[in-house]
C-alpha cells in the first residue's frame, strides 16, 4: 500500500511493511524504533521513496466516567467530539471537523475558534520509545504551548496511545469573533453546544477545511503554516495577544500581503482556492513539488517582513 492512500494530502510513496494496530498491545509491540506510527494521515507530509515499515493506529476504545472520557489513539477525532456531545459534554464543539485521530491531538495540541485541547486533556498515556515504558503523563508535563508539546518536540522517542479528557456539561463561552458573528452573540457569551458545531462546521467548509472527498481544496493537511509569535505585529496584520507576551500574527495575512494569494501556483501542488494556508494537492503531485512550493512561500514571507513561517504538519524524514 502507498502512503498516498493513507494520508489527507495524497503523497507519499510505499509503506513497505504495515502492521495494523487495533489493541494498545499490538502499538505498543509495533511502535519500535523508526517505525512510523500513523493515525488518520491528516498532518504529516510522507516521504516520496516511502517508508520500511509503519504502524497504522486502529485502536478504538472508548470510555466515559462522569465528565471524564477516555479515549484511544486510533478514534477518530470529529468522532470524539460527536460522541461526547451527544452525551451532553461540552468542551470539544469549537474543535469539531478537525481532521485526525485522538492520538495526535495532544501532539499537535490541536485547536480552532479559540479552543485548544490542552485545556481539556487531564492525562496522556504514552509509549516511550526510548525505555520501552508505558505512563500517564500529567497534562502539566506534556509541554504544551501553542500548536507544539513534549511529543512533536521529541516525536521519535513518545507514542500516544490513549487520552484522558475532562469535560463539562455547561455551555462553553464563545472566544472567537467570526464564530460569535455567525452564532449572533457577543464574544464571550455562552451558546449551545450543538449550534457551536454547526456554526463551525459551516467556517471549516467554506475555508476547505472539513475533509470532502467532492472538494479538491480538501486534499490538503489544513493549515500548513502556525500563526508566527513575534514581539511587534506588522503594521496593519492581524494579531492577538499571546500568553507568553508575544503577539500571534495571522500567517494567512502574511502569506497574502506577499503576493500569493488564494488559488496561486500553476503547478500540481498549490495553495487552496479557499483559503491560503492550505496547500493543496491538485492531483498527481509530490512531496518535493509541496515542499518547493512551501520553500518559496515561506522565503516570500521572510523577505517581505522578516518573519519565519514555521510549518504545522510533520515532514518524515526532511524540513523546509
Amino acid at each position: 500500500m502507498n502512503l498516498s492512500e493513507l494520508t489527507t494530502l495524497r503523497l507519499g510513496g510505499p509503506a513497505r511493511s504495515l502492521v495494523v494496530c487495533e489493541s494498545e498491545a499490538e502499538l505498543v509491540e509495533a511502535a519500535r524504533d523508526g517505525v512510523l506510527v500513523l493515525g488518520g494521515g491528516s498532518n504529516v507530509v510522507p516521504p516520496d521513496d516511502g517508508l520500511d515499515e509503519v504502524a497504522l493506529v486502529r485502536t478504538t476504545g472508548f470510555q466515559r466516567y462522569g465528565g471524564k472520557v477516555v479515549v484511544d489513539a486510533g478514534v477518530t477525532w470529529d468522532e470524539l467530539v460527536v460522541r461526547t456531545l451527544e452525551a451532553g459534554l461540552t468542551g470539544l464543539e469549537a474543535m469539531s471537523g478537525i481532521p485526525g485521530t485522538v492520538g495526535a491531538s495532544p501532539v499537535q495540541n490541536v485547536g480552532a475558534y479559540g479552543a485548544e485541547v490542552a485545556s481539556v486533556i487531564r492525562t496522556v498515556r504514552v509509549l516511550d520509545r526510548t525505555t520501552g515504558v508505558v505512563a500517564d503523563l500529567p497534562a502539566a508535563a506534556c509541554g504544551f504551548a501553542y500548536r507544539t508539546s513534549a511529543f512533536k518536540q521529541s516525536p521519535a522517542r513518545w507514542v500516544v496511545l490513549s487520552v484522558e479528557l475532562e469535560l463539562g456539561t455547561d455551555p462553553e463561552p464563545v472566544r472567537y469573533a467570526e464564530l460569535a458573528r455567525l452564532l449572533g452573540v457577543d464574544l464571550g457569551e455562552a451558546a449551545p453546544a450543538m449550534a457551536v458545531r454547526e456554526a463551525v462546521l459551516h467556517l471549516r467548509r467554506s475555508k476547505g477545511m472539513v475533509l470532502d472527498p467532492s472538494d479538491p481544496d480538501s486534499v490538503s493537511a489544513g493549515s500548513f503554516f502556525t500563526n508566527p509569535l513575534v514581539e511587534v505585529a506588522p503594521e496593519g496584520a492581524p494579531c492577538w495577544p499571546d500568553p507568553s507576551g508575544l503577539v500571534k500574527v495571522s500567517a494567512a495575512w502574511l502569506i497574502e500581503q506577499s503576493g500569493f494569494q488564494k488559488g496561486w501556483g500553476d503547478g500540481r501542488v498549490g495553495l487552496s482556492t479557499k483559503h491560503t494556508l492550505a496547500l493543496v494537492n491538485r492531483g498527481g503531485g509530490t512531496t518535493a513539488e509541496l515542499l518547493t512550493v512551501a520553500r518559496e512561500i515561506r522565503d516570500g514571507v521572510q523577505t517581505l517582513f522578516g518573519i519565519t513561517l514555521v510549518n504545522e504538519p510533520v515532514i518524515v524524514g526532511g524540513s523546509l
